[in-house]
């Protein structure tokens, strides 16, 4: 059923960021500076129903250009990179990648945690990022929910589970009277698993699968549109992975529900998923249905993941040669990237030349091997060297070492503690800081010395 829905599903290019022109546009500033992303105009509250995409689909939500940086001048870090992509209504949607790829930093983006340096995000139609009116942001909140990747972490230890899985109900007035919400709330609790006795419990009284199924009973009783599941089973054991994957299937096929999910484990995404999300370091390298990227991983990223999935046979995955990605192969010097449709609703981010090749691969119709199995008689390739480590990365001074003039104006009132502070910003490697610290120390005892003497001559002065 869910190779047939995935093959079913479509997507066109000009729907990648809401214009034909966009996915090109997207990759060609890739190491150039960006102009300002012109945004589109709000509303004060969502649609009904959301754009309708070239495939007939509803377009639930769309990022468009979408740039994400945590700090300022040059100590900021570009956490996501011109990320552009679509979901529509009703299907699961997978964002995969390594640890630190900015995979969370897009779904914090989407419930308006994160804000973002550049682009937009648009549900239903509607800018939900920047600055909206409160109406909107109030439906926002309602109609899209987060599950988190720690059970534990996303539970106030101080409240009961009634009290935890109600509070939307309270902030939203979703009930008529009490009786309304005692039954809701029973009766969400009894659709994730668990017993109506167990809510005048607290979290820390529950294992990891009950606090994880808490969590998505808090999210499903808002009755949400979309739901951003960020990595809701890599803290869990196998069997409570398939219950929990199982109850988010429950809550799609019941009530529709749309989801952006997060992980990094293949081997799971590979049957959860209609479409799929490839992001390595902030970029969008590569975009497909779920039975076309597994059958043609064209980016050697991608290809990496899937080399790493692990095989139940340990005689297998013992004599498997694991796939390396290598960033160096990429050659953006003369030609810039760009997330580009090569057919089969397929999206890879690459240079021309790159997309050139990813297409005559394509159009082979050959499903590409990324495991391969050695014989039990044949050598192992030698593993590659480690690059050697650069010493100097070490010495490196701190970002905040900045050497700040108010450290100098403080040690001149207080000389003593400028020199205590002086020496402890030099035994950590702040060596600005330090200097400022002993310049002003030393100019405050200077100028007190210099002080005293005046006062002494004047003293000596008045008793001759």
């Amino acid at each position: 059923m869910r190779q047939e829905k995935n093959e079913n599903l479509t997507e066109n290019a000009s729907e990648q960021t809401g214009s034909s022109a966009a996915p090109e546009k997207a990759g060609k500033v890739g190491t150039e500076k960006k102009k300002k992303f012109k945004q589109s105009p709000t509303a004060s509250h969502l649609p009904e129903h959301g754009p309708v995409g070239e495939n007939g689909k509803e377009v639930l939500l769309s990022l468009r250009n979408v740039d994400i940086t945590f700090g300022k001048g040059d100590s900021a870090v570009r956490a996501v990179k011109n990320a552009s992509f679509d979901i529509y209504k009703g299907e699961t949607f997978s964002l995969v990648g390594e640890s630190g790829s900015g995979k969370t930093t897009i779904g914090r983006a989407v419930i308006r945690v994160n804000p973002l340096a550049n682009g937009e995000i648009l549900y239903k139609g509607v800018r939900i990022t920047g600055k909206i009116p409160h109406s909107l942001d109030r439906e926002v909140i309602r109609n899209i929910q987060m599950v988190f990747q720690d059970p534990a972490a996303s539970l106030n230890e101080r409240a009961t589970v009634d009290y935890i899985i109600s509070e939307g109900l309270y902030n939203f007035h979703l009930f008529k009277n009490e009786e309304e919400r005692v039954k809701k709330v029973e009766h969400m609790v009894e659709e994730v698993g668990l017993l109506p006795e167990h809510l005048t419990r607290y979290p820390h009284e529950f294992s990891g699968g009950q606090r994880q199924r808490i969590g998505l009973a808090r999210a499903m009783v808002m009755e949400p549109e979309l739901v951003v599941a960020d990595e809701p089973i890599s803290a869990l054991d196998v069997s409570i992975r398939a219950q929990v994957l199982n109850l988010l299937n429950k809550f799609q096929k019941e009530r529709g529900v749309t989801y952006l999910f997060i992980a990094h484990d293949l081997s799971i995404v590979r049957f959860i998923s209609d479409r799929i999300g490839v992001i390595y370091k902030g970029n969008i390298v590569e975009v497909a249905d779920a039975v076309e990227l597994f059958d043609y991983p064209l980016h050697p990223y991608t290809r990496s993941l899937i080399s790493a999935i692990p095989i139940p046979d340990p005689k297998l995955e013992k004599h498997k040669v694991l796939f390396t990605y290598d960033p160096s192969v990429h050659d953006y010097s003369k030609e810039s990237p760009a997330l580009t449709d090569i057919g089969h609703n397929h999206f890879v981010y690459g240079s021309p030349s790159e997309i050139e090749s990813y297409k005559e691969i394509r159009a082979k119709g050959v499903p590409l091997k990324s495991i391969t199995i050695l014989p039990d008689d044949a050598v192992a390739p030698p593993e590659p060297e480690e690059a050697p480590v650069d010493e100097s990365q070490f010495d490196r001074e701190p970002l905040s070492d900045t050497g700040n003039p108010w450290y100098t104006v403080a040690s001149f009132f207080l000389a003593p503690l400028g020199l205590l502070a002086g020496l402890i910003f030099k035994k950590f490697r702040h060596k600005r800081n330090a200097k400022a610290c002993f310049r002003g120390a030393i100019i405050g005892l200077c100028t007190l010395g210099a002080l005293a003497a005046i006062y002494l001559i004047f003293l000596l002065l008045a008793l001759l």
